[in-house]
């Protein structure tokens, strides 16, 4: 890293050059006026001025430089290189002596430099540990016209520096563009304009065309044509921009019919080789290069004469609310479309032509938007929160970001962990920050430390930071895909990267660097993008071994799989995805994406994965994917997750209020329908739900001293109800529901905290008991018992009463059961009484089934039936012939066996008889007893065996036994039988 201490005075050349052809040493008395008598200087310019290269020495020559730096900025890496190299060469020095250039990953700058080239990424990374920048006296921000997020954020930074180090002074350059507002940014400093070396140039508004697609293609085809004949001047050669590869592979393909032209692409992912093909003379037939944006200011194309340009551009867009990083193709500004018609007039008069009318040219924006206000912010705030420098919406940009994207930067590091609720930097954030890369691939590396697989990680991170070394030449593309499968993982395209890197290594280690070039030519990777990765894989290891972190051996790829991905996820939870339909897949934030057809799940989709970027192109791509496991998501960062909670329901077994769990990251369901204690989530539901099902209902396990006392204090009043037919004896649900709520402990929400609450203080039990008085509306009166008796006692045999008050259900109304050896000694009519209870209500029901003529004679019922009452006692005797005698007697009726109608009354009116066998066990059921006899004649026999002490002896002929008991008791099918022996001749 370059001193940042002041030195002697170094020594500089005593005669300075300045090239008297270049514009700028026009100007250069002027230029060097302003600097001395204004801190801020803002010079615009356009390409071929000679502002980059001679603005240094300027400076030198006024003084500068001497003891602190010149620092000078560059957008690009090889301009900061090439621009070093160029002024040394001019100042007759060696590069590293006078000037120096510090890039990402080489530092030529020495104590001797006065002049420092770097990238304006290296000038803020000094900001972390030089917050004044007391190094330089001087900062040139060269080509500030980009407007790049660092350009924006270094001239924030310098606006309020600069008060507090009047001594530096700040050199802005730009081209042409919008100059006015770094003047007005840095309190109206002067501005300078130095013209290019540039020709006229002919502009041509060709207009749109229906087909907006299919014609400008035609379009350019028919106006190349054109060009070659020589229609509209000298033959020369063209530079056609267009939106993006596929447009310039569909172009190509359809011009390469015409021979006399050499078609030639240009863009940022090809190849270094085809790049250079651009810039060589030579060949035969027009030159014509199909460039990207990239063409407008990043690269000069030499020779350019004709250029065409259909006023449109991929221009990338970060949208806030999706998480989305846009690539839509946009109508580009007023400044674009003049940097574009620019570069046909450099040597020679050029012609533009724009494919769109001059009204849509002057409708359209004067000036592109800043990156700042199309991408995502994070790392900002994290440099910002870092650094100190307070909100970033108080910070100085010349244009403030959308404060949207700002609170969605700040809401991805809380995603992180990087930072808290309230915005301020956590102890993670501290040791994020100091990682150079994005903080998502930061927060990657973080994981992959704890996790144990920090080796791996640091191989797919570094390759996440470069572009793309793998290259698809345009007329080798299958060669290219073939060359490139043998690294593919059949689930993970991160895991290609590690197969790759291995592959690269083992031969890195045996071959020279001449033969790996030619190597990494064969197998169609880009040599300089290999070194790249390795030097940014190793500048991640000394940024990780500098936080503490030890980079283990790499495991076994079997055993590592679910750790790397777990780590990658830690900073692409909002890229994860689930299958759909197809090769469809739903994402967070309510996305429809679909695998890149270049990813190798790209065949195959998981149902699961996680991408390494979501872009938006002509559809919505996830590239770079992973297959993972959803539960892998609930472990990775809970934090994130939303969870909700449905169909809470008391489990008996488990003694608990369980409720259904769903889990949404990010609006994408990643686990539904697991069962969660719901006491740790709502106490308050979950006491109620506890009361209500538990309690009150007595469905408990092992229910404790109070619930059972309860439960059977319940039990007999239930059982009252069921006698009576009535259904007003029990208190409500909610009295009971309130009784407990009065009583329990908030924290009583299920079986453990209650037996927990019980056991704390034992008189808690006696104080959960309830009394009669409690649960009874009313006393229905000590007469029940013997209106509902629980037997009925025959010949000595103690028949079982059950009662249920179930109307329409088979066992509704009185049962009586008979175990089916005593079927045919139980009384034939007798069970037609059914009970006293009940007696009354069955006559009334019985009269009012009666023919209208008879049942006009007897009339009111209840008064009719009252007074036979009196006359009527259970016997086994058909009930409706003994009421038929009554009534004649009492009331002159005459009522016949035809007229009544007992196979038309309700069920509960008939005794329901049930018939057991020997163990209990029911046999058969109904309300008809003659039929059932029928069904089981034949069965047991009427009476059992003998019992072993049972006192029946036969052939007696003397008294040799004691007296005979008066009663002797057994069991038949667990029923009591009562007999009374005695002797039989």
């Amino acid at each position: 890293m370059s001193t940042a201490q002041p030195v002697t005075e170094r020594e500089v050349p005593a005669q300075i050059d300045f090239p008297e052809q270049l514009p700028v040493s026009e100007r250069r008395a002027d230029i060097e006026a302003a600097i001395r008598d204004h801190q801020v200087v803002i010079l615009a310019g356009e390409t071929g001025s000679g502002k980059t290269t001679q603005l240094p020495k300027i400076c030198l020559n006024l003084g500068r430089g001497r003891q602190l730096r010149i620092g000078h900025t560059q957008p690009r890496r090889i301009a900061a290189r090439t621009v070093a190299q160029r002024i040394a060469d001019e100042l007759n020095t060696s590069l590293g002596d006078l000037v120096g250039y510090q890039i990402r990953f080489n530092d030529t700058v020495s104590d001797a430099s006065a002049i420092k080239l770097m990238t304006d990424g290296i000038l803020l990374a000094e900001l972390t540990h030089d917050r004044d920048l007391s190094a330089y006296d001087t900062l040139i921000i060269d080509e500030a016209h980009e407007r790049s997020l660092n350009i924006d954020f270094l001239l924030g930074y310098l606006k309020q520096l600069l008060p507090r180090r009047p001594d530096l002074k700040v050199i802005v350059t730009s081209a042409t563009i919008d100059v006015a507002r770094f003047s007005e940014h840095f309190n109206d400093a002067p501005v300078l304009e130095v013209s290019g070396r540039t020709y006229p140039v002919d502009v041509h508004y060709v207009g749109d065309t229906e087909d907006r697609d299919e014609g400008v293609r035609q379009q350019i085809a028919d106006l190349l044509g054109e060009i070659e004949q020589g229609r509209f001047g000298p033959r020369g050669d063209a530079l056609v921009f267009l939106p993006g590869e596929r447009d310039i592979r569909e172009l190509a393909k359809a011009l390469r019919y015409n021979d006399r032209l050499r078609v030639l692409p240009l863009y940022a992912r090809l190849s270094q080789a085809e790049q250079n093909r651009v810039f060589q003379s030579g060949g035969s037939g027009m030159r014509v290069v199909l460039a990207t944006n990239v063409a407008e200011t990043s690269l000069t194309v030499p020779g350019i004469r004709y250029v065409i340009d259909p006023g449109e551009a991929r221009i990338s867009r970060y949208s806030a609310r999706s998480r989305l990083q846009r690539l839509p193709i946009e109508p580009i500004s007023q400044a674009s479309a003049n940097q574009r018609k620019g570069r046909c007039g450099r040597l020679s008069d050029g012609v533009c032509f724009r494919l769109y009318s001059e009204q849509d040219f002057v409708g359209r924006p004067e000036f592109t938007d800043p990156e700042i206000r199309r991408t995502n912010l994070a790392a900002v705030v994290l440099r910002m929160l870092e650094l100190g420098l307070g909100e970033v919406d108080r910070f100085p940009f010349i244009d403030p970001p959308d404060p949207k994207v700002v609170r969605d930067g700040y809401r991805l590091l809380e995603e992180l962990g990087a930072v808290s609720a309230r915005g301020k930097l956590t102890a993670l954030g501290q040791r994020l920050a100091r990682l150079p890369v994005d903080p998502r691939l930061g927060r990657m590396l973080l994981a992959a430390n704890e996790q144990g697989c920090l080796a791996e990680v640091l191989v797919i991170v570094s390759a996440m930071s470069i572009q793309d070394p793998r290259e698809r030449p345009t007329d080798k593309q299958a060669q290219a895909d073939q060359a490139h499968a043998r690294f593919q993982h059949p689930r993970s395209d991160f895991l290609a990267w590690i197969a790759l890197w291995r592959y690269y290594e083992e031969q890195r280690q045996t071959l020279s660097q001449n033969q790996l070039r030619k190597l990494c030519q064969r197998e169609y990777l880009a040599y300089m993008r290999m070194r790249e990765w390795r030097e940014i894989h190793g500048q991640l290891v000394i940024a990780c071994r500098q936080l503490g972190f030890k980079v283990r051996p790499q495991l076994p790829e079997e055993e590592a799989y679910e750790t790397i991905h777990q780590a990658l996820l830690t900073g692409l939870l909002g890229n994860v995805a689930q299958r759909d339909e197809g090769k469809q897949f739903n994402a967070t934030r309510n996305r429809k994406i679909v695998v890149f057809p270049g990813s190798g799940q790209y065949k195959k989709p998981p149902p699961w994965l996680v991408a390494g970027e979501i872009v938006e192109t002509t559809q919505v791509y996830a590239r770079q994917c992973g297959a993972i496991e959803p539960d892998w998501l609930l472990r990775v960062n809970p934090r994130v997750l939303k969870r909700s909670h449905y169909e809470p329901a008391w489990q008996r077994r488990s003694g608990r209020v369980m409720a259904k769990e769903r889990v949404t990251l990010f609006g994408l369901t990643i686990s539904d329908g697991r069962k969660v204690h719901f006491g740790d989530i709502d106490a308050k539901a979950s006491r109620e739900i506890f009361i209500r099902d538990a309690l009150v209902t007595g469905n408990v396990m092992k229910p404790p001293r109070f619930l059972k006392e309860n439960l059977s204090l319940m039990r007999s009043v239930e059982e009252l109800e069921s006698r009576t037919r009535r259904r007003d004896l029990l208190i409500e649900e909610e009295a009971l529901v309130q009784f407990y709520d009065e009583r329990l402990d908030a924290d009583c929400v299920g079986m453990t905290s209650l037996i927990k609450w019980l056991k704390a203080d034992r008189a808690r039990d006696d104080m959960l008991l309830l009394k009669r008085e409690q649960i009874l509306v009313r006393d229905p009166g000590a007469e029940v018992e013997a209106q509902f008796p629980p037997t009925l006692d025959w010949q000595g045999v103690d028949y079982q009463l059950r009662y249920q008050f179930e109307p329409g259900r088979e066992n509704d109304g009185v049962s009586i059961t008979i175990p089916l050896p005593l079927l045919n000694r139980a009384p034939r009519y007798l069970f037609e009484w059914l009970v006293p209870g009940l007696l009354r209500d069955k006559c009334i029901a019985l009269i009012k089934g009666l023919p209208k003529a008879l049942r006009k004679q007897l009339v009111p019922a209840p008064d009719v039936v009252d007074a036979a009452l009196s006359e009527l006692s259970a016997e086994d005797s058909d009930l409706c012939a003994t009421l038929s005698r009554v009534l004649k007697r009492q009331r002159g009726v005459q009522v016949s066996p035809s007229d009544w109608q007992p196979a038309q009354l309700e069920d509960f009116y008939r005794m329901n008889i049930r018939v057991v066998d020997a163990e209990g066990k029911l046999l058969g059921q109904g309300r008809d007893m003659a039929a059932l006899v029928a069904e089981f004649r034949g069965g047991e026999p009427a009476v059992a065996a003998p019992q072993a002490d049972s006192p029946e002896r036969k052939n007696v002929e003397r008294w040799d036994f004691g007296d005979l008991p008066p009663v002797w008791k057994s069991k038949a099918a667990g029923l009591e039988v009562i007999a009374h022996p005695a002797l039989v001749a």
